[in-house]
């Protein structure tokens, strides 16, 4: 007679023989075994979107830095170009001040760059004025939807056009001659400010713009 210990042994043995079979036939399923597809990152949709303006690069190395917040919106993407453009626009405006009492300044020139803090001013206002409209915009569903982004889209394209005119005046006679060193100075200071202005102010419409298309 076969001792238990024996007995059990021969037991265990063909069990193991049992499952070794069935796991060979039935090999276990697992969740990974079709890999699924990447959803596209939110790095990837505010490049996409930026691929949309003037200026990409631009575009992207500002808005990359607020991912987390914008996630793969359309609406916090344009939200977030038109407040980087508004920051960018008051920073210029005090710049301009500022340089209007430049030592040596001539009367034309003092002029020029009086009308420049004037249309850059006014700048301020109309991009403030889009910020808070898309910020309190309601359900992109309404039927006030239309209106509302029409607002801002008059008020962001009245900015860069006045972001221009500021440009174009410094740009006149008056004030592009050889007029002194310290002079053509103060207009590339200015010049250079209100450009990136203006760029990134294109750049946000062209999300505005993007964002209509989408829920228009």
């Amino acid at each position: 007679m076969a001792t238990p210990i024996f007995t059990i042994f021969l037991f265990l043995t063909s069990i193991l023989a049992i499952l070794s079979t069935t796991i060979a036939h039935h090999p276990p399923t697992s969740n990974h075994s079709k890999p699924k597809p990447k959803p596209e990152s939110t790095t990837n949709f505010i490049w996409s979107s930026c691929s949309t303006t003037r200026y990409p690069p631009l575009c992207y190395n500002g808005l990359s830095r607020y991912a987390n917040k914008i996630g793969k919106s359309h609406r916090q993407v344009a939200l977030t170009a038109l407040a980087m453009s508004l920051s960018r626009a008051r920073s210029a405006a005090r710049l301009v001040s500022r340089l209007k009492k430049a030592k040596g300044i001539k009367h034309r020139e003092y002029e020029a760059v009086k009308d420049c803090i004037d249309t850059m001013s006014d700048g301020v206002d109309q991009l403030t004025r889009s910020f808070v409209e898309l910020a309190n915009l309601g359900q992109t569903d309404s039927e006030e939807f239309m209106w509302h982004m029409g607002n801002v889209q008059t008020w962001v394209s009245s900015a860069l056009t006045d972001e221009s005119t500021c440009v174009d005046g410094l740009s006149d006679d008056g004030y592009s001659n050889n007029n002194g060193g310290s002079n053509n100075k103060v207009k590339g200071v200015i010049q250079m400010k209100v450009n990136n202005v203006a760029q990134l102010t294109s750049n946000a419409l062209a999300l505005v713009n993007r964002f209509v298309e989408r829920y228009g």
